[in-house]
């Protein structure tokens, strides 16, 4: 298989991140993988202990990698785009929170409940 062109726009990326996040239990696994993550290292500073650290990339990468081989069945995109997945990580949490995420899918052209018959693959 060839491999794919490499992306080198970060809203381009974004858009292809969100089309490799289409399933809502993908999305779901990783909000929570964020939320486990932010709060480990909140008790990171609280706490002081530095220890608390190496947990926190199995709490927040754990549950998006076991949702991209079990659910969406596709390669985590932090394996190519390290930086760029985690920023859009963090914007995806966010647009989930603000209530942005379904504008965002339809335009990346991912089905979603506001537009069923709109995904593209």
């Amino acid at each position: 298989m060839a491999e794919q062109e490499r992306i080198t726009d970060f809203e381009e990326f974004w858009l292809f991140y969100l089309r490799e996040h289409a399933d809502p239990r993908t999305r779901a696994l990783h909000y929570f993988g964020t939320v486990v993550a932010v709060f480990g290292i909140a008790a990171c500073i609280v706490l002081g202990n530095l220890w608390v650290l190496l947990a926190v990339p199995v709490a927040g990468y754990g549950p998006a990698w076991i949702a991209h081989f079990f659910i969406e069945k596709n390669q985590p995109a932090t394996f190519r785009y390290p930086l760029w997945s985690f920023a859009s990580d963090l914007r995806m949490a966010f647009a989930w929170v603000t209530g942005q995420i379904e504008a965002d899918l339809v335009r990346a052209g991912v089905k979603t409940s506001e537009a069923p018959n709109r995904r593209q693959r």
